[in-house]
């Protein structure tokens, strides 16, 4: 997920040099969306790791 963020953080970003507003506007917030997301589900991942014992 982390790698589709940066993914669309680049689209956005050329996409501004080359004077493509809208097209960066939506690629930002989709980078940032799927960014926040990741971290999400990273927290989760890392408070439910600690429960478990090791085999």
């Amino acid at each position: 997920m982390l790698s589709w963020s940066m993914t669309f953080l680049v689209i956005g970003l050329i996409a501004g040099v080359l004077g493509f507003s809208g097209i960066a506007g939506a690629a930002t917030q989709i980078a940032w969306i799927l960014f926040v997301v990741f971290l999400v589900l990273f927290v989760v991942s890392l408070i439910m790791g600690r429960g478990r014992a090791p085999l």
